[in-house]
């Protein structure tokens, strides 16, 4: 199939796409999707019903344009410099890609993305802001997330500490949902504006609601032309006769991934240009959340070093999101992988403004893909285990003064391993681990550490050479931003990952305050992010996978070069 904005080479499963498009035409699915129908997915509809605005946003948020171009521009004439968005997940993924992809304009704020309760990450922050020339975005959707409060908390101390109580709080937006505990903190402290999103949008499916288009606005980009690109794609996929001609690419890639998914290609590898990478994170998010429940799932894999066929088992979908200019998917290794029968899907973009369309294209796609599941794409039932977990931990912390750790199997050259298996040596326990996995299996690599380049070198290093030797797809991610995106699918899906924990010591530690204005504190970042590790490593353990800790006392950079080292 051969369009302008996409390609695909699936060899023998050309049948089974075919077979899935003319299912969606035979049946009706995207006119039911877009009238809201939810018997598309289940014959209940709650938890489905009240979750399909994203088909409708993207015109909605076409009339909020001048006021949210007012924002902008207030906030630059009022001397703001930089802003700081405080999310998690859904909340922070979306304004991440924007700033990478389109840096910010002169004259507009330099944004950043805080979604880390490691205390370094936290700490340098705060190092590099000046809080006097600083908005925060405070963005929740459920307005009760914990990360996402406590940065609120400690930053408010910050610019009350700068300005005074009469200021602080024109410091401060709030995103989130009607009649949250955030509208009530906005109220209470004076925030600049509080956003209402609509709540029939689930976190996932928000980027080009509120909570994707006023950082994008804050930065610079031109709010019209992007939404623009997604109403375009939106009014594309409407057609229910589906041609080779249409703009419908989101509808072919849902059947694409839901077809293969069943039959066992359920690692959807990712390729994607450099100018445009962070999308992929954001895909991540959308693909693992949507569609990792009931037994199953699709394994997004993104920023694995490409591999020669001999790399990778019978379980790979790969998809190239490329700039058309750009020729990084037009090289020989993918070629390759090509013609020796793996699935291969070329998405294309005329330019980084067509990131509007890539959110609409790839949450109609997780969408069927659900459909295609028998699952429920909007739901995250798995999510809350870990929470529960973590809070019972900083429960324990708050009475006794420490966190239940376990001891160690083994202690040696500055890194402590827990779990069930044994070995004379760090390295031996590691492999011995790995050793359990089998072909379909996947490895998730969960760093507990603040994110540097130096370490997402080190974990594309290590994550390689699992792949390399045992033929299985590798992720990272960091905790516990990863909790609320491949978190889901880690405890929802067949229970195929093999979990490696990373920890590491804190060069810093910060108090939460417990209540923004205060200085008590009962409890740190450092506590904070080690009760979530703890929380989701009991929670993965109560669904039967299984876990292995690391945790490195001095360098975790060469650490993870040790290990790579024994796994080759």
């Amino acid at each position: 199939m051969l369009r302008e904005d996409l390609r695909v080479s699936l060899g023998v499963y050309q049948k089974l796409v075919d077979e899935a498009l003319s299912e969606i035409n035979d049946n009706s699915i995207i006119e039911r999707i877009y009238s809201h129908d939810h018997t598309v997915w289940k014959p209940e509809a709650e938890g489905i019903e009240n979750r399909l605005g994203w088909l409708k946003i993207a015109r909605v948020m076409l009339d909020q344009v001048k006021d949210l171009e007012r924002l902008a521009e207030d906030v630059a004439n009022d001397g703001y410099t930089h802003a700081l968005l405080l999310g998690m997940g859904g909340s922070s993924l979306a304004p991440e890609v924007l700033r990478k992809t389109f840096g910010f304009r002169k004259g507009s704020l330099d944004l950043a993305v805080l979604d880390s309760t490691d205390p370094d990450a936290v700490f340098n922050h705060s190092e590099r802001l000046d809080p006097a020339r600083t908005l925060f975005i405070v963005s929740t959707k459920s307005g009760t997330t914990v990360e996402t409060l406590s940065f609120f908390k400690y930053f408010y101390n910050q610019v009350l500490d700068a300005v005074g109580k009469d200021e602080a709080g024109r410091h401060f937006i709030a995103i989130t949902d009607p009649g949250s505990m955030l509208v009530g903190l906005a109220n209470r402290y004076s925030f600049r504006a509080t956003y209402l999103n609509d709540p029939s949008i689930g976190g996932r499916y928000s980027a080009l609601s509120y909570f994707g288009m006023v950082p994008a606005v804050l930065i610079g980009v031109d709010l019209r032309f992007l939404i623009n690109r997604a109403i375009d794609t939106a009014e594309g996929c409407m057609k229910t006769d589906i041609s080779r001609g249409g703009k419908d690419t989101g509808v072919i890639l849902g059947a694409i991934m839901g077809a293969l998914a069943k039959e066992g290609r359920n690692k959807l590898t990712l390729i994607v240009s450099q100018q445009i990478e962070s999308l992929g994170h954001w895909v991540e998010q959308l693909i693992a959340e949507s569609t990792g429940k009931e037994g199953r799932g699709i394994l997004p894999v993104i920023g694995e070093p490409l591999g020669g066929p001999e790399s990778y088992g019978a379980d790979r979908l790969f998809v190239c999101l490329c700039l058309k200019w750009d020729r990084y998917c037009d090289n020989e290794k993918i070629r390759l992988l090509e013609n020796t029968g793996h699935p291969v899907v070329y998405l294309y973009m005329e330019n980084i403004y067509d990131i509007g369309g890539q959110f609409f294209l790839w949450e109609l796609a997780a969408a069927l893909a659900g459909y295609f599941l028998k699952i429920n794409p909007f739901d995250q039932p798995d999510v809350e285990a870990s929470k529960l977990s973590a809070k019972r931990m900083l429960e324990e912390y708050r009475k006794k003064g420490k966190i239940p750790f376990e001891e160690p199997l083994l202690v040696s050259q500055g890194m402590r391993i827990y779990g069930t298996i044994e070995g004379e040596t760090i390295e031996e326990a590691f492999t011995a681990f790995l050793n359990q996995s089998g072909p379909g299996d996947y490895v998730a690599l969960q760093a507990y550490v603040e994110q540097k380049s130096e370490i997402d070198e080190a974990l594309s290093r290590l994550g390689k050479s699992i792949r390399d030797r045992y033929r299985i797809a590798t992720t990272f991610g960091y905790g516990p931003r990863f909790l609320h995106s491949t978190g889901q699918l880690h405890k929802g899906d067949a229970g195929k990952g093999l979990f490696v924990q990373l920890t590491a010591e804190n060069v810093n530690d910060i108090p939460i305050p417990d209540e923004a204005g205060s200085a008590t504190s009962s409890t740190t970042f450092a506590v904070l992010k080690a009760a979530q590790a703890m929380g989701d490593r009991e929670a993965l353990l109560g669904k039967g996978r299984r876990v292995l800790r690391l945790h490195f006392e001095e360098d975790i950079v060469k650490g993870l070069g040790a290990l790579s080292d024994a796994v080759r």
